[in-house]
């Protein structure tokens, strides 16, 4: 009786914040408030490390709030706007795992190849949303309420972490990207002037002709590598934008802004209405958010877009590696071989017997010392070229 009660509350709510935030029909409102409820419930009723909280109702109360917020954050965004969010945010999660290792490809090659991922696992997720919902097999979004649930769902359920041996999960999306670059043909070898040139009918080779546009599109793309609609980049972008809103540094989200447009200095100080000495200590400012977000916060994501992942070494040379390595305590070290492995942080806490938080300062001191040891060779490198 009472988790009945619980369920009607939350749906009150959920339906009230909907006609108030949004412009669907009240049916419309509660179609997704009761969807989102029972999400809620089902998940809290499965969960027994919810069940033995003792405290159910606030978990389901905090778990359908938090999914009304991503609902209503794609429906502000809009379809169009929504749907290149979503896009974004899962291109960047799968990005260096959607092509296999042997195959090189132009950076826009492997962006066509994540979009042709993605469209199918669009399709998967939309079953996915009609069975965990009990909506019937022919179900479609059809208002805009309707397709900002779906984008919701769809990143919930991307992000998704999977169970996997030894203790260690992946995201979803990452196993599906996993298994569709795997069944990607390779690469045939293509004589890259023929393939410019086009084929000629007496040749002793003959080319498929898929293969062959391939090339020639690979070939004239490879010319425009440096395109300014970076989806990696953008996302990183606004990703330290929402990260600067949210801890109150609007004054450091519109400085960034601004530098993005490279204004000059003076400008930048005209438009925001500073003092040099205000600008300089702005400056000092949005550095030190800077490198909480790319070293905190979204190192992954930051790291990933300037090729300095792990499986780069965090960008380092092999020397730069081994100074690295010779400056990590045995603790540090255990920590880098445990996140090579790919364990999570909850999981690496379990393993070290410490708490997650201490587990991510240790990490943050690692890409410092990694960011140091970059800046250290790239500063070296100047001043030899300026002498």
């Amino acid at each position: 009786m009472g988790e009945i009660c619980q369920s009607a509350t939350i749906f009150e709510k959920l339906s009230s914040e909907l006609k108030r935030a949004t412009h669907a029909a009240e049916s419309n409102c509660q179609a997704v408030a009761r969807r989102i409820t029972e999400e809620a419930t089902r998940i809290c009723t499965e969960s027994k490390r919810i069940q033995a909280s003792g405290d159910i109702e606030t978990w389901a109360m905090t778990l359908a709030q938090h999914r009304l917020q991503q609902c209503l954050k794609y429906y502000r965004a809009g379809s169009k706007q929504g749907s290149a969010e979503l896009h974004s945010t899962l291109s960047a999660i799968v990005y260096r795992y959607i092509t296999p290792p042997q195959v090189q490809s132009s950076y826009q090659a492997r962006l066509e190849i994540i979009r042709d991922f993605l469209q199918g696992f669009y399709l998967e997720t939309l079953n996915a949303f009609r069975k965990e919902t009990l909506l019937p097999t022919t179900y479609r979004p059809q208002t805009l309420l309707e397709l900002a649930e779906y984008m919701a769902f769809t990143e919930r359920y991307g992000k998704r972490r999977i169970p996997l041996a030894h203790g260690r999960s992946q995201q979803l999306v990452i196993l599906r990207a996993q298994t569709f670059s795997q069944q990607q043909p390779k690469e045939a070898f293509v004589d890259l002037e023929q393939a410019a040139e086009g084929v000629s009918h007496d040749s002793e080779q003959t080319w498929n002709d898929a293969s062959v546009q391939q090339v020639r599109t690979a070939m004239a793309e490879a010319e425009n590598d440096e395109l300014d609609l970076d989806s990696l980049r953008k996302t990183v972008i606004g990703e330290l934008i929402a990260y600067l809103e949210e801890h109150g540094q609007q004054d450091c989200a519109d400085y960034f802004t601004l530098r993005l447009q490279d204004l000059p200095t003076r400008e930048i100080e005209e438009i925001l209405g500073l003092t040099p000495r205000q600008r300089d200590y702005l400056q000092q400012r949005f550095k030190y958010h800077l490198l909480r977000f790319a070293l905190g916060h979204r190192w992954e994501l930051v790291h990933q877009w300037l090729e300095a992942d792990l499986e780069q070494n965090l960008g380092l040379t092999p020397q730069e590696w081994v100074t690295f390595e010779e400056k990590l305590s045995p603790v540090q070290m255990h920590l880098l071989r445990l996140k090579q492995q790919e364990f999570s942080d909850p999981d690496i806490a379990q393993i070290m017997g410490h708490k997650a938080t201490q587990i991510q300062k240790q990490w943050f001191k690692l890409l410092e010392m990694a960011w140091e040891i970059r800046n250290q060779t790239v500063s070296g490198a100047m001043a030899s070229t300026d002498e």
